[in-house]
């Protein structure tokens, strides 16, 4: 397949439409580095004494009341079509009763004309809605402008995504995080809304997540290698070929991600993200020690075609998670973690 490269005369809004096309019909998913989960297997339990239909997989995730463990993942924002998929997901997240991030953001402080794309409270009034912006863009002088756009869109939470990878490979891209975990902890000290800081699908491990230590932040989403590679999609947007492989490669892998996140925030809430497809996925990764999952690739076609479509693919998803529970002998998602995981060649 070929893709038509970008160039910069093409426009911010241009390049969030193709990165809904390379994700939708380009080689965007790392195709050397596994998630990691097929390491691990959870602990099987033929004389289990919970019922399928009374498993509880309610959990309570920066405030709100989730149904479910899972979070709709951050996608896109600012093209008329990311208006399409955020409303279809936001109705599906509204339907279910699971959360929703949002594209980036930084979009909106220039241009009010695009906030519609993000626009989804009018149909999703109780969700957890998660807001976005890039850490490279996060500064004091910035806060009014990210706090406007925060409350335009009725967000709960602001996830910083961190993404100096993704950066790097994007034409004009932003390359200087100096100073940015200063620049972190003094907003989210300040913001009225609680903080997450993700990356975007390269990982944060033990050396990132040591610098947050003293940082207040309300959750991190490990966003770990396995799924999909944006120094991959960044290429395609820019070049339509990859050029530099090894790159698109890089990462660390979810499961290994999370581990060391953990060890190294025991009290942090965390978001385990990144090649998360099943509920087998999920149940592993909560069981390792995540809060909530979140997913996002796997949905975009389906929020391009309908709300329904959506929560179709939700409710496999979530269906596949409580089969997990029930198979192993979990009646709740703490009694989950309780069981945690063996490895696969135990």
């Amino acid at each position: 397949m070929t893709l038509r490269p970008v160039g910069s005369e093409d426009g911010m809004q241009l390049r969030k439409r193709r990165h809904i096309d390379v994700c939708l019909h380009g080689p965007v998913e790392y195709e050397t580095v596994t998630t990691g989960f097929e390491d691990y297997r959870l602990p099987y339990n033929a004389l289990t004494q919970t019922s399928l239909s009374r498993l509880e997989l309610g959990t309570e995730f920066l405030g709100k009341r989730l149904s479910a463990p899972l979070l709709i993942g951050a996608m896109t924002g600012g093209a008329e079509l990311s208006g399409i998929i955020n409303r279809n997901l936001a109705t599906a997240a509204h339907r279910l009763g699971v959360g929703m991030m949002l594209g980036s953001q930084r979009i909106m402080f220039d241009n009010d004309a695009v906030a519609r794309s993000f626009a989804v409270r009018d149909i999703a009034p109780d969700v957890l809605l998660i807001g976005n912006v890039g850490l490279a863009q996060l500064s004091e002088p910035v806060v009014p402008a990210l706090e406007r756009a925060l409350d335009h869109v009725g967000a709960d939470a602001l996830a910083v995504h961190t993404n100096p990878l993704q950066e790097a490979m994007q034409r004009d891209g932003d390359t200087d995080f100096t100073g940015s975990i200063d620049r972190l902890r003094t907003v989210a000290a300040t913001l009225r809304k609680p903080v997450m800081l993700k990356e975007v699908g390269h990982g944060i491990g033990a050396t990132a997540a040591a610098e947050l230590v003293d940082c207040p932040l309300a959750a991190v989403d490990v966003a770990g290698a396995g799924g999909t590679s944006w120094a991959r999609v960044e290429q395609l947007v820019r070049y339509g070929e990859i050029r530099s492989p090894a790159l698109a490669e890089w990462g660390i892998p979810t499961a290994q991600a999370l581990l060391e996140v953990r060890r190294t925030l025991p009290g942090v809430a965390l978001v385990a993200s990144g090649g998360i497809r099943t509920g087998m996925d999920a149940a592993k990764a909560l069981a390792m020690g995540a809060d909530v999952v979140a997913v996002a690739r796997p949905l975009l076609a389906p929020a391009i075609e309908s709300a329904d479509a959506v929560v179709e693919w939700l409710q496999h998803f979530i269906g596949e998670l409580r089969v997990c529970l029930h198979g192993c002998g979990a009646a709740d998602l703490a009694a989950l973690r309780r069981a945690g995981v063996q490895p696969a060649d135990s």
